[in-house]
């Protein structure tokens, strides 16, 4: 019987997604006390990477910040928590959602402070993007955020192709790569497949 390697077939969002923690201290925080939206960013972003990273076994670069809201401040003390998982891939791109909730180590409290979603590009040896794993959402929230991301990466191509035509942004359709390349949307038989070891980061 023929093994069908995770990395090649695909990765549910559960295997892939990061949660981690930060304490805010007074050095990213104004003087009123309020962590600096920069520094929300920063986390935002870099657990997108990981994420990112966790999915498709490469480097990735962040492409785009898409719809962040910041809902409720954070404070000097806060415990923030940081959630990231992809929703959604396409030939070597993924979009990662992230939510950032604010924790009261004192009483408990979480608050969803802010929002994001992220696009990420993965590249190759060369630096050129590469293609990414299938994404195989299972449960019907997974399968919800799915259909949801999809919508909001057609309004996003759109928008670009828009910019593009307006010479506002040069073109990205070179830098995109063959799609007979990429990895198939699907597996024939997913009793075959197992998890496998992530590709070299030089391979």
């Amino acid at each position: 019987m023929m093994v069908l390697m995770a990395s090649d077939q695909g990765k549910t969002p559960s295997e892939s997604a990061v949660e981690t923690r930060y304490l805010v201290m007074p050095q990213q925080a104004n003087p009123q006390g309020t962590a600096f939206g920069g520094a929300i960013v920063s986390w935002i972003d870099m657990v997108a990477a990981m994420a990112g990273q966790r999915h498709c076994g490469r480097e990735v670069v962040t492409a785009e910040i898409d719809t962040l809201v910041f809902r409720h401040p954070v404070h000097i003390g806060d415990q923030v928590v940081l959630r990231a998982s992809v929703n959604y891939v396409g030939c070597s791109s993924m979009e990662v959602g992230v939510q950032v909730t604010r924790e009261d180590p004192y009483t408990g409290e979480k608050t969803v402070a802010t929002t994001a979603y992220l696009t990420l590009v993965a590249l190759d040896e060369n630096k050129r993007p590469a293609p990414v794993p299938p994404l195989l959402p299972q449960t019907p929230d997974e399968k919800r955020r799915y259909e949801q991301a999809k919508l909001r990466v057609q309004s996003r191509k759109e928008r670009r192709e828009a910019m593009e035509a307006e010479g506002q942004i040069p073109s990205t359709k070179s830098k995109i790569p063959n799609k007979s390349k990429c990895p198939k949307k699907k597996i024939q038989n997913s009793t075959t497949w197992r998890r496998g070891p992530l590709p070299s980061r030089n391979a």
